[in-house]
């Protein structure tokens, strides 16, 4: 069984591919602190509730935070006895390369956002990743990465809009009755949430134009369902894009998958 870790700067997510489908999914709070044996004292807890009994003999890494790596190799290593590929080092390869400014590092999780979403929705694709960062993956036709967009995340904002002034509270993000807030709640959700619809709308709309070609709109991270709320912004929104993306890499890597 294949056991893939997809770690983003909140969360790191673990799921178990058993040669058909998943079989279960977790997350934790991503934490460079964390040693290889907590991890296992979590996760083969967790496995054991689900039944999983199989032998975990692979496993592949997508990491935005490098000093996590570190741990998760041992992880795998010293439990599961198998060597994990890690997204975005040169053992690993990638059906379709990046093309990009020479010497630009591409985050691991657009890599894998990348094959994903061309081997479910095809090229020409903008994949729009609600995560702590907001992100935007532009996939050419033949499903080469060829650039972005990165900004901040809703959450981020947020926050930072706390921490920097004083009188505003820190307020959870929802879908406001109206645009016009009054009181100040109503103001901030307001501000974050029309504030990132447009947001999507501006960058979509100069994507294609530059472009110029029809390319649709995909989806993914755990604010997504938020900004689908009738709005018409995606063509599809794919919460397990990623996950689906490392198996894929792992497969490719094993002579499984062809480019």
């Amino acid at each position: 069984m294949l056991l893939c870790i997809d770690c983003g700067n909140t969360n790191t997510v673990f799921a178990v591919w058993d040669g058909h489908e998943f079989t279960a999914t977790w997350r934790i709070a991503t934490d460079h602190r964390r040693t290889a044996d907590e991890y296992f004292v979590w996760l083969s807890g967790l496995m054991t509730l689900k039944g999983i009994n199989g032998t975990i003999n692979e496993a592949i890494i997508s990491s935005t935070v490098p000093r996590v790596v570190f741990n998760l190799r041992v992880l795998c290593n010293r439990y599961f006895d198998c060597r994990p590929l890690v997204v975005g080092k040169p053992e690993c390869a990638l059906p379709v390369g990046p093309r990009v400014d020479v010497g630009t590092t591409v985050g691991p999780d657009r890599l894998v956002n990348t094959v994903a979403g061309f081997d479910r929705f095809g090229g020409d694709l903008i994949i729009v990743d609600f995560g702590t960062a907001t992100t935007f993956d532009v996939v050419a036709p033949d499903g080469a990465y060829i650039g972005g967009v990165i900004s901040p995340g809703v959450n981020l904002s947020l926050e930072a809009l706390h921490a920097s002034a004083a009188a505003l509270p820190h307020v959870d993000v929802t879908k406001p009755e109206k645009a016009i807030g009054t009181n100040t709640v109503a103001c901030i959700q307001s501000g974050v949430f029309w504030g990132y619809i447009g947001l999507v709308e501006g960058i979509v709309r100069q994507i294609r134009m530059e472009r110029d070609r029809p390319m649709k709109v995909i989806a993914t991270g755990g604010l997504a369902e938020l900004f689908d709320q009738g709005f018409d912004l995606f063509d599809s929104v794919d919460y397990d894009l990623t996950i689906h993306g490392l198996r894929l890499i792992n497969d490719y890597n094993k002579g499984l998958l062809s480019a």
